[in-house]
């Protein structure tokens, strides 16, 4: 069993929202990352998708960009993003999800065959460009949702298992400071963290080791639209 992840994956079957105005490689995106994905991916394995799902404002509209990936192999494990303005209402979401094998997280956790996974949206970190003191508030409040997230893994968790964290927004800046999540990512024994959110820049490298965490870069633009390996 393996487990990959991708991130901004920008769906948009009912929004007209073409991801190709980002420039040339966005054209015919999903269908990229459908190619690459079938290739990789075996019914047992987990695929993370570290939020920006779809383009949708309404939850229902979002629901039909889901059925896009429910024939794609895998357990798919999914957190919210800055542009899923659709993800309102957990319990919702998960009646409605097109496919048993979706998981959706929100200051919780999930268990799947001896990974322990938690996720939580993050937020613009300390030492961002133009961080404000709503921001301020902003980020402790994603930081209280992880602790909330880490807590409910705790009780998942079982001897021998490895601990994932996804967040969209990068954990740190681009100089590497220690951060809230970076704290709580060391604290509680993460081995693996996965972000999206970049695109352009400013300049982040594809994996980062920081205090015994290796922290991935999974936006989809920036893997060439291919899912990249966790474990």
């Amino acid at each position: 069993m393996n487990v990959y992840a991708i991130s901004d994956l920008h769906l948009s079957t009912n929004s007209n929202k073409p991801m190709d105005v980002f420039g040339g490689n966005w054209e015919g995106h999903f269908e990229k990352i459908k190619c690459d994905w079938l290739e990789k991916v075996q019914p047992e394995d987990i695929v993370l998708i570290s939020g920006d799902i779809s383009w949708a404002m309404k939850m229902d509209a979002a629901l039909e960009d889901l059925k896009e990936l429910a024939p794609l192999p895998g357990r798919k494990v999914f957190i919210r993003g800055n542009h899923d303005y659709w993800w309102n209402g957990i319990t919702k979401l998960r009646d409605n999800a097109p496919d048993g094998n979706f998981y959706f997280l929100q200051t919780d956790a999930v268990r799947l065959d001896g990974f322990v996974i938690v996720g939580s949206r993050g937020w613009s970190c300390p030492g961002s460009p133009d961080f404000s003191e709503q921001d301020k508030k902003l980020y402790a409040r994603e930081a209280e949702r992880f602790r909330l997230a880490f807590k409910d893994g705790e009780r998942l968790k079982r001897e021998g298992d490895k601990l994932i964290a996804m967040i969209h927004y990068p954990p740190f800046t681009v100089k590497g400071e220690d951060t809230l999540f970076t704290e709580l990512f060391e604290k509680n024994g993460v081995e693996k963290a996965v972000f999206g959110h970049i695109h352009g820049a400013p300049y982040f490298p594809l994996k980062t080791q920081k205090n015994g965490v290796e922290y991935i870069l999974a936006s989809c633009d920036k893997l060439q639209f291919k899912l990249v390996k966790i474990y």
